[in-house]
This record gives structure tokens, C-alpha cells and sequence, in this order.
């Protein structure tokens, strides 16, 4: 190759270097980033960063699940191309300061003293004026005054003249360094506390995340990271009375075990209440031991009152159960048995349960809490079943479910907080692996003046509970509810029910066999339809039925079918009272209200799709904290950052860059003419008062 050519590939070389130097540092390419960066900003606020995946798959669908999975917008700020971003960011802003600080700094240091008289007239602010005495004097005292307006000043001898060159407010400058820089530290700092140094030891020392379940001590060295691991942020679940040395750090596919340089133990949990039930203090009292010196000492975490010890800070992140013992009663919630069994579990773990139609399920105990502060206010009074004007019949009498099998506490108006008692959550999954979640109260709560007992249910954890309400007995029970449920299912008590309403009803025509019959008919009809079928059961089933009648009768289809339906429940509950050896119950208004309520329950309780319910009994609590536990070598790093762009900003705000020249020559007869030019970056009403107020000023 010739020379020649050999120094236009060199030449071609260093123009496409100079380009890509150019285009990282320009203003266009850093906004670019920066539009970038708050997008995903964005999508990192609306989306819950570092959920477990099937949340997301809950809440996206396998399809958007895995479209989104592949941009890591699960966890945008530890995703490769948003740390990518920011190191071009990082890129970008430094070679703009490195262009443009030097050039800065020198216009700074400058005089601009290589003026001429002539383009000094050319400049907006300027006034010329005739002076008494020789240029040098005049000179001398015009830097004086200037300089007492809190100028610098230098005076340049010229050929013919004098010039009195005058410059303040040049940190204004400093301030478009100071805020390009602090984007740089900040920047810095954010990737010191990221995930990129733990990316750099996986790809480095091959290391790799952990998938599955196992002991934190067995879990091979590959999966965990030691303690010289600059920055990190996990957390650390540690029941009463035990003790933790690793934290675990939550990755998209899967956790890294962190190696601690010292030992947490657990040795109390506490919490304190305010009197409406509230929580107002959580603290955990703990022993550290320190694994290098073996030193040890106890310490409380309190929220907001972290743990800081060697170089990491130990935060009261929140808390959990840590294994508590439960008690709990089964009630069958199908079947003409209303038999209860006693069963035992533990949060955490599972037991085997056989339903009563014989199907295999597995019972998780996914949560235990001993107090719910929840909103108990009355209700605003609407009835779920109410029969409103001017709507047809099936949309007046069709099931509420939002209302009725709904929140916990339906009025969100009104807020009445109180400690409504323990609560248990588990989880019941079938053979085929399908599992719904549950959320029953160990006590009644007081709802629309009732005490009724919460069960929730839900399909899965991206729904909210809905609630089953079932009313307490006289004894503070669901026995009766329980009871009449097992009636209702019962064939044969349902037609006894049947036969005694139409015994029991007065007729106006007096006896009558076949009114009797047909009474009886009637009756049974209407709790077969209740029950159901596949497709519809309780009021949705009764809205069908009556739904066939022509419109003009179904409203009085309706209130004669609900009278027979009350009056066979009735009958129903005696029967299944008698049953058992128990006495009737007086048709009094109160039972009336039981009775009410025990038909709201049973029409929503065909929704609540679990063969048994668990009604939480007694509990031995074991209380656990959840810690944060974190290294930030950036923090500091992002404060520095922070001042600086606050001096920066308020630099190119609020100082005010200006320039002042004199040019002093002689005109003749002991005078001298003087020519004053100003200038300033910014031009505003100050600057021409004060143009104003040294023009006056200077000597004449």
C-alpha cells in the first residue's frame, strides 16, 4: 500500500472517530438517552419490580408474560440495556465536559482585552461621553469605581489608549460544568448500587443464580456471593429465637445467597398498638456476632432506625409469622353432614386433607395474623337483593356478588378502624396441582349490626379476596348456619320441610287437601330451585325462574315464591334442629334476622368453590422479622452528585455573567473621550439598570 493511500485510510480513520466523538457528545444524543431512561423510569414504576413470576404470569398472560420477560421489564433497573444506557450516559456527558470545560475555563480566565475601539460602538449597551483630565488618570479612577461594584478589572495600555476591561459573575460557567458533572456522579453512583458489579462476578467467577427450593446451608458455593461483594441489597427473614448470616438476593431467574460478616439473631419481636388497633411501633431486639473478631452485642432495629455496622446497614423491613401453631376446625361445606373435625397446621408447611367426596387435597399454610385492622362501619344500607323500579326482573334480582361476596368491610365512606382478631390464610390445591386461596376470621365482626363470620376466597394472588358472610349463632358459632347448610342439601328433610309449611300455613278457604298439596308442591319447588343446578343456584337460579313468567307477573311471582322460600327455610331449620334433640326456635325478629342472613350466605356459599372451611380455634404464634440488609457505596457517591447539581443549577440561575470595557484616549485641551461597552449573556430589566446606574457612576 503507498503511502499516499496508507495516510487517507488514516485520515478516514480519524474524521470517523472525530464523528462518533462528536455524536456521543452531543446534546441531541444525551437528551436521546435521557428520554430513554424516563420511559423506562416509567415502566419501572407502574410495573412492580421483582415480584415473584407468577404474579406476572397472573397478570399479563403466559403470551405479554414472556414478551415482557425478554426486555427484563420485571426488573428494569438491573436489566442489561438500562445499565447500558447509563454507561453511555455516563459516556456521553463526559466527553461533553471534556470538550467543552477547558474552553469554559478559559473564557473564564479571559480578559477579552483584544477589543477595538470601533466594535466596542457595535455593542447594544454602550454610551460614550467627554472626561476631564488625562486618559491614565481617568482610567484609573473609572477602575476604581467599577471595581467597587464588585467587578475584577485590569487596565491594557493600547497604542493611543487606555482600556479598562472589567468581568464578574464568571462562575455561571462553573455552574454548566457542576451540573454535567453531577449527571456523571450520580450516574456512577446509581451503577456502584446496582446490579452490575454482581453481573460482572457472574460473568467472571461463574456464578449463578439459584432455582428451587433447599437449605440456605446446603446450597453450593456457585450460587453465593461472599462478603467483599461491594453493594447489594437483600433481605433476610428470621423467626424468634433463630439466626441468619447470609441475605438473599432476588434475581429473574432465580436468588443469589449473600455471604454476611456477621450473624443477626432473632431475640424478640415487638409491636405496639394504638388504641384503635392501629400498629404504631415495630422493633427488633437482636444480637450481632461479629464472624472476624467474634465480638457480640445486642441491638434494636426499629423502623426508619436502621442497624449500621460494618459498611452495611441492617433496616426493619416488615414481618411475618415464623412458624406459628394452629388449631383449626374443618366445617363440610357439601354433603347432608354438618359433622366438624379438628385439624392442626402449621404456617409454612402442608397437610393432607380428604374431602368428603372422597377428592385428595393438600392444605397450604400460607399465613397467620393475629390482629386485622379493618374498616367496621355500618354498611350504606343497600340490599344486594333489593327488587328496584324501573329495572327488569333478572337485573333486580340478580346476586350482587361485589357487594355481598365482597370486600371484608363494604363501606370504604365511613371509617370505623378496629382490631377485628387473628385471621388464617392457606391455600387448598387438588390433585391436579389447581389451588384457590383463603382467608377466613377466627372471630365474628360486627358488619351491617350483625356479626357475621368473614371466609374469603380468591383464584388466584393477582384478584382481591371476596368474602363469604355467615352468621353467628347465639353462642358466637356458625353451627346453626352450618346445620341448616347440611339440611338444605338433604332431599328428604327438604320435603319434610315442604309438607310441614303446608301443614302450618292458614288458609283463607279453610281445610283442603288439595291446597294443601299443592302448598306442599310449591314449597318443595322453590327450595329445588334454590339449590340448584349446574348452571345456576340460589338467587341467580330463582332470578331464571321467575325470569320465564311473562313481565307482568314475575313481581308477584317473586314476592309469593320468597314468602314460601322463607317460610319452608324455616320449617327446614326446625326439622334439622329436631333432628338432633334440640328445642324449636321462637319466630321472634331476632331469629327472623339469623334466618335472613343464613339465606344471603347459603345463595353466595355456592360460589365459594372448597369442599370444607377452616375455621381458625387457638394458635401458638411465632413472630419472624423481614430485614433489609444493604451495602450502598453509591450513596455517598449520589449525595456528592446532588450537591453538585444543586450549585450547579443555582450557579446558571442565579449569577449573572457580565463584561464591561472603557476605552480611554485623548481628545485634546487636558480631556479625555471615553467609550463604555457592557454585555451579558442574559439581558434582562437588571441589566439595564444596572448599564444604567454605572454610566452614572463612572467619572465625567
Amino acid at each position: 500500500m503507498s503511502t499516499s493511500t496508507e495516510g487517507i485510510v488514516l485520515q478516514t480513520r480519524r474524521r470517523w472517530l472525530s464523528d462518533v466523538v462528536e455524536l456521543l457528545s452531543s446534546m441531541r444524543f444525551a437528551i436521546s438517552l435521557l428520554t430513554v431512561i424516563s420511559i423506562a423510569s416509567v415502566i419501572g414504576t407502574v410495573v412492580t419490580q421483582n415480584e415473584p413470576m407468577p404474579n406476572y404470569v397472573n397478570q399479563f398472560g403466559p403470551f405479554w408474560f414472556e414478551i415482557f420477560a425478554r426486555f427484563s421489564i420485571y426488573s428494569v433497573y438491573s436489566a442489561w440495556w438500562f445499565l447500558l444506557i447509563m454507561a453511555f450516559l455516563v459516556t456521553s456527558t463526559s466527553l461533553c465536559i471534556a470538550r467543552n470545560a477547558p474552553k469554559m475555563i478559559a473564557d473564564m480566565r479571559s480578559w477579552r482585552d483584544h477589543v477595538r475601539e470601533q466594535s466596542l460602538r457595535n455593542f447594544h449597551h454602550h454610551v460614550e461621553w467627554q472626561s476631564t483630565g488625562e486618559p491614565t488618570a481617568v482610567a484609573q479612577e473609572t477602575a476604581r469605581r467599577v471595581a467597587a461594584g464588585g467587578f475584577q478589572v485590569k487596565l491594557v495600555q493600547k497604542a493611543d489608549a487606555v482600556l479598562v476591561t472589567a468581568k464578574t459573575g464568571a462562575a455561571n460557567k462553573l455552574g454548566y460544568i457542576f451540573a454535567h458533572a453531577a449527571i456523571v456522579i450520580i450516574c456512577i453512583g446509581g451503577l456502584l448500587d446496582s446490579n452490575l458489579p454482581i453481573h460482572l462476578q457472574r460473568w467472571l467467577f461463574d456464578k449463578h443464580p439459584f432455582v428451587g427450593n433447599g437449605i440456605i446451608a446446603e446450597i453450593p458455593a456457585k450460587h453465593r456471593l461472599g462478603t467483599s461483594n461491594p453493594t447489594f441489597r437483600g433481605n433476610t427473614f428470621i423467626p424468634e429465637g433463630a439466626s441468619s448470616n447470609t441475605t438473599i438476593l432476588p434475581m429473574s431467574e432465580g436468588v443469589m445467597i449473600q455471604e454476611l460478616p456477621f450473624t443477626l439473631r432473632l431475640q424478640k419481636f415487638i409491636i405496639d398498638f394504638y388504641p384503635t388497633g392501629m400498629p404504631k411501633l415495630f422493633a427488633s431486639e437482636v444480637v450481632v456476632t461479629d464472624h472476624e473478631t467474634g465480638k457480640t452485642f445486642p441491638a434494636t432495629i426499629k423502623v426508619n432506625e436502621p442497624l449500621v455496622y460494618k459498611g452495611l446497614a441492617v433496616y426493619q423491613s416488615s414481618f411475618e409469622d415464623g412458624g406459628s401453631h394452629l388449631t383449626l376446625v374443618g366445617h363440610p361445606m357439601s354433603g347432608v353432614s354438618h359433622q366438624s373435625f379438628q385439624l392442626e397446621g402449621e404456617v409454612g408447611k402442608s397437610t393432607p386433607l380428604l374431602g368428603s367426596s372422597g377428592a385428595e387435597y393438600t392444605i397450604e399454610w400460607s399465613g397467620f395474623r393475629p390482629f386485622n385492622v379493618e374498616n367496621t362501619s355500618a354498611a350504606n344500607g343497600q340490599d344486594v337483593r333489593a327488587v328496584d323500579q324501573g329495572k327488569s326482573f333478572n337485573e333486580k334480582f340478580s346476586v350482587k356478588l361485589d357487594q355481598q361476596l365482597g370486600s371484608a368491610a363494604s363501606n370504604k365512606k365511613n371509617k370505623d378502624l378496629k382490631n377485628v382478631g387473628p385471621s388464617v390464610q392457606y391455600k387448598l390445591r387438588d390433585k391436579n396441582g389447581q389451588a384457590r386461596e383463603f382467608n377466613n376470621y377466627m372471630l365474628p365482626v360486627t358488619i351491617d349490626g350483625a356479626e357475621v363470620f368473614l371466609a374469603g376466597l380468591r383464584d388466584s394472588p393477582a384478584e382481591q379476596f371476596r368474602y363469604l358472610r355467615i352468621p353467628a349463632d347465639d353462642k358466637g358459632t356458625m353451627n346453626e348456619w352450618m346445620r341448616l347448610r347440611a339440611a338444605l342439601a338433604d332431599t328428604d328433610l327438604r320435603e319434610k320441610a315442604a309438607r310441614r309449611y303446608a301443614e302450618t300455613v292458614p288458609l283463607s278457604a279453610g281445610p283442603n287437601s288439595q291446597l294443601r298439596e299443592q302448598l306442599k308442591a310449591s314449597a318443595l319447588r322453590s327450595l329445588t330451585v334454590f339449590v340448584g343446578d349446574r348452571e345456576s343456584t340460589g338467587y341467580v337460579a330463582i332470578a331464571r325462574f321467575i325470569g320465564k313468567l311473562p313481565e307482568d307477573q314475575q313481581e308477584k311471582a317473586a314476592d309469593i315464591f320468597m314468602k314460601i322460600l322463607n317460610g319452608s327455610l324455616w320449617e327446614l331449620w326446625q326439622i334439622a334442629r329436631e333432628k338432633e334433640g334440640l328445642p324449636a326456635m321462637v319466630a321472634d325478629e331476632k331469629n327472623g334476622r339469623f334466618l335472613q342472613l343464613a339465606t344471603n350466605a347459603m345463595a353466595d356459599a355456592f360460589f365459594y368453590e372448597a369442599p370444607v372451611l377452616l375455621q381458625l380455634k387457638g394458635f401458638d404464634q411465632v413472630k419472624a422479622s423481614v430485614f433489609q440488609i444493604t451495602r450502598s457505596p453509591g450513596k455517598n457517591v449520589v449525595y456528592l452528585g446532588c450537591l453538585l447539581l444543586v450549585l450547579g443549577v443555582f450557579s446558571m440561575l442565579y449569577v449573572r455573567e457580565r463584561r464591561l470595557w472603557v476605552w480611554i484616549r485623548p481628545s485634546g485641551d487636558g480631556q479625555s473621550h471615553a467609550l463604555m461597552a457592557m454585555s451579558t449573556q442574559r439581558r434582562s430589566l437588571d441589566f439595564d439598570k444596572e448599564f444604567e446606574r454605572l454610566k452614572a457612576h463612572l467619572p465625567h
